[in-house]
């Protein structure tokens, strides 16, 4: 089997180790490089199918006893992976473009938020450039609003007004969290860098090594909320 979906060293590797898919081996690169979960965190993960990203999660909270959750939200109804994954790990069948902020805090250990959001969330590819990385942002956007809520968009707000459709203007990320969201490379991208470097502490972007060749997604990481 030949072209850019054939099996290659990362799907050979993610077969080998007991990860459902190899996109595990982007997370794994980030977390290694900028340690974004922490030992008992809390992890909203959304789009998770078909939940790479909850078993690497979950491994990066560190033993049992250490505590911490993971929370993966999806369009269609995930499996918890029975390998990398523990008591810790829950999934939610939802649409994350039509979820509250009020209902999502209500998923984080004592409805306080959580410490970590990750968004793997793409659109379905059409094979046109512009309109598919249209798409990405704004499932970027979305992300972003679910982490960051109306009070820490006051300036410059009207990049994400499309968005805060609720009343709760309180995000559900926890100050000083980290956010990581995955986009389709696009002229419209460095915007969102702009308008995240004014409300993290560190921003970076970042191409892991499993991404295939032929893919655009680039993914854009958020440290430590003002």
């Amino acid at each position: 089997m030949s072209g850019p979906w054939a099996p290659d060293f990362f799907w050979r590797e993610a077969q080998r180790l007991g990860y459902v898919a190899r996109s595990a081996f982007k997370l794994l690169q980030m977390q290694k490089q900028f340690k974004l979960i922490g030992a008992g965190a809390s992890v909203l993960d959304l789009g998770c199918a078909p939940g790479a990203w909850l078993q690497v999660a979950c491994r990066s909270l560190g033993p049992l006893e250490k505590g911490g959750t993971v929370v993966g939200i999806d369009l269609k109804k995930v499996h918890i992976p029975s390998y990398h994954c523990d008591s810790r790990v829950k999934t939610i069948c939802a649409d994350v473009m039509n979820l509250r902020k009020d209902q999502a805090r209500t998923f984080s250990p004592q409805g306080m938020g959580f410490s970590v959001i990750l968004s793997d969330m793409c659109p379905i590819v059409s094979g046109i450039t512009t309109k598919d990385a249209a798409l990405s942002c704004e499932l970027g956007k979305r992300a972003l609003s679910l982490a960051i809520g109306n009070s820490s968009c006051k300036n410059n707000s009207e990049f994400l007004d499309s968005f805060e459709d609720d009343t709760s203007e309180n995000g559900v990320l926890r100050r000083g969290g980290n956010v990581v969201i995955k986009l389709l490379e696009s002229k419209d991208t460095e915007a969102f860098a702009k308008f995240c470097k004014q409300r993290f502490r560190n921003v970076s972007w970042l191409r892991p090594k499993a991404t295939r060749s032929s893919s655009k997604e680039i993914y854009l990481i958020c440290q430590g909320l003002r």
